[in-house]
């Protein structure tokens, strides 16, 4: 039973990034019409955002094992 789990995660985790990609040309085809500026801007804002959370929560992380460990 417990490698079925593993069996199906794995399977989940290979297939993952070829579902991920869908939505990848779908925000390329809004930014490629040049319509409207404030999409580009937004989704372009929303990427940094995202980029940056996870870099924060590391240095946060960091800093308590850091006082932790003093």
């Amino acid at each position: 039973m417990n490698y079925f789990k593993v069996i199906i995660i794995l399977v989940g985790l290979i297939l993952l990034p070829d579902l991920l990609q869908a939505q990848c040309a779908m925000c390329r085809a809004v930014l490629e019409t040049g319509e409207k500026q404030e999409v580009a801007e937004g989704i372009n804002n929303g990427i940094v955002y995202l980029m940056a959370v996870p870099y924060i929560l590391i240095a946060v992380l960091g800093y308590f094992i850091f006082k932790r460990m003093k």
